[in-house]
């Protein structure tokens, strides 16, 4: 059986134009065959350049990501170098405070001890190890020198609070002292556990010191403290007696004039009486006691400077 044909004409504008073609169906499925096979390869191959080209963007863009990253690490790594020196010189400042707060400076090997241990993650253990073991390691190291920093400054934090709390003990400590003389005149008597009594005549301890002194020269508090006694004391007349807390305690004798009442809290250098000859006294003068813990001492070892001729 023969095989059946197409016949293919094409028309011109005369007769003469007339043109005719015979085709197999076989040819025709050739043709057609070859036509969807090269289109194939075509698309194929677009769809590699697209492939390769995104690719290569991406490898391009991920490049440019990689460098980026890089200098953003250098950026931390100069930030947390100079984070590192600040963290020095606090730690020094630290020191002086700690001396100064009558502390101990805190051992350098406490500040400089790592944070490492059984359970410290690793690089090898982070999501951007496979992908760039060099920059996990770079990463991992900026992260582990800012741990050891906030652990250092948290530890000098501490200190300093402490170093604060003792300051300002040793301050309250140091506004509670008596420290100065409290009046202005001529050191008459002196501290003694013996001395002869210019009234009574023989031989008593004088359990403070008597500062001669114009009458009505003012008397001003050793320290600051709350007024305890403001009255008539038998042999010292009209007396002040103030506690200043931390175990010290300062009595003020042969007054004219008092000026505070009891219950009063004074200052140092606070005015609190005037001076007189009341009580068993021959002549206006102030006699100043202190007692530290419920024992008198010499007021000469509580003074810083003087004021006395």
């Amino acid at each position: 059986m023969s095989e059946k044909k197409w016949t293919l004409l094409l028309l011109g504008e005369n007769q003469e134009g007339i043109r005719q073609y015979t085709i197999s169906p076989r040819f025709v499925r050739w043709v057609f065959g070859g036509l969807a096979f090269f289109s194939f390869v075509i698309l194929i191959c677009a769809g590699l350049l697209l492939f390769n080209g995104s690719s290569f963007i991406r490898a391009t863009n991920l490049a440019r990501e990689n460098s980026l990253l890089t200098e953003e690490l250098e950026r931390f790594r100069s930030r947390v170098d100079g984070l590192e020196a600040t963290i020095s010189q606090l730690g020094e400042q630290d020191s002086r405070v700690r001396r100064l707060a009558g502390l101990d400076a805190m051992d350098e090997e406490i500040l400089e001890v790592g944070i490492g241990g059984p359970g410290l993650e690793t690089p090898e253990g982070r999501p951007l190890w496979p992908l760039d073991s060099v920059l996990s390691n770079e990463a991992f190291a900026v992260e582990y020198d800012l741990s050891a920093l906030e652990r250092r400054a948290r530890l000098l934090s501490e200190s300093l609070a402490e170093a604060s709390d003792s300051l300002s003990a040793h301050n309250d400590l140091l506004e509670a002292t008596p420290s100065i003389w409290p009046t202005v005149g001529t050191l008459s008597s002196r501290f003694t556990n013996s001395r002869i009594h210019p009234i009574h005549h023989r031989a008593l301890p004088h359990q403070g010191v008597d500062i001669s002194a114009s009458s009505g020269t003012p008397i001003v508090a050793a320290a600051k403290g709350t007024v305890t006694f403001a009255g008539w004391r038998r042999g010292l007349g009209n007396t002040v007696e103030i506690d200043h807390g931390y175990g010290y305690v300062t009595l003020y004798g042969h007054a004219s004039k008092l000026l505070v009442g009891r219950g009063e809290r004074v200052v140092r250098g606070e005015v609190i009486a005037n001076v007189g000859s009341t009580g068993i006294s021959t002549s206006p003068h102030l006699h100043y006691e202190v007692h530290v813990s419920g024992v008198a001492v010499n007021p000469m070892n509580y003074v810083i400077g003087s004021i006395l001729p």
